[in-house]
């Protein structure tokens, strides 16, 4: 699995495309702006987008799905539990454990993480968590919002932790001291991770 990392909007969102090198099939996470660059980064590389995966369902992750839906086919997909506070077309409806297959080599898990909406989700594979806002580099997901619960949200976070700890965490803000993290990083330094139970003292 290739993964590219862009920035886009104004409020430091991560948008990515991950592609089957073998078929060039492609998805996209949480196109929340810049559609064209999105599009031209597809188009540069030969990419054909089969979905478009939203981590929740909150405008700067998804203000641009509908866009590239139009112009890709694509299939949007989101969380069940999200789909009804989101005003657009959804193709693909989301449940915990479902599994997603792009092109020939990428295979993603569906894990549902709620505490920052109720249909929050992290997309696991290939050694990468794409975590939304759910988890960021150094922080978590913010719980003041009508739909959020901070102790869901630490539960969620109690999940992914469980994980293994050389996982790359691929968070949906740059908000960090690095774009990316590991699992075992953010056990050690994340603010939240005495709160939420989760901390590990360094070696």
């Amino acid at each position: 699995m290739e993964v590219k990392q862009l920035k886009v909007g104004n409020m430091d969102n991560f948008c990515y495309i991950l592609s089957c090198p073998a078929t060039n099939r492609a998805a996209v996470i949480d196109p929340g702006a810049d559609a064209e660059l999105l599009l031209d980064t597809l188009q540069r590389h030969g990419l054909i987008l089969e979905y478009i995966l939203a981590t929740h369902f909150h405008y700067d992750h998804t203000d641009q799905a509908s866009f590239l839906r139009r112009e890709t086919g694509a299939l949007t997909a989101m969380h069940e539990e999200d789909v009804p506070h989101y005003k657009q077309e959804v193709d693909t409806v989301l449940r915990d454990g479902d599994i997603l297959h792009i092109g020939e080599s990428i295979r993603l898990e569906v894990l549902h993480t709620p505490g920052h909406t109720p249909g929050g989700v992290c997309y696991y594979g290939h050694g990468r968590l794409f975590t939304g806002d759910t988890l960021f580099v150094g922080d978590s997901g913010r719980t003041d919002f009508a739909c959020s619960h901070r102790p869901t949200l630490g539960a969620s976070l109690r999940r992914v932790m469980e994980l293994p700890e050389s996982t790359t965490v691929m968070p949906g803000h740059d908000y960090g001291p690095t774009p990316t993290s590991t699992l075992l990083q953010e056990k050690r330094h994340n603010i939240n991770a005495v709160e939420y139970g989760f901390y590990k003292e360094s070696a």
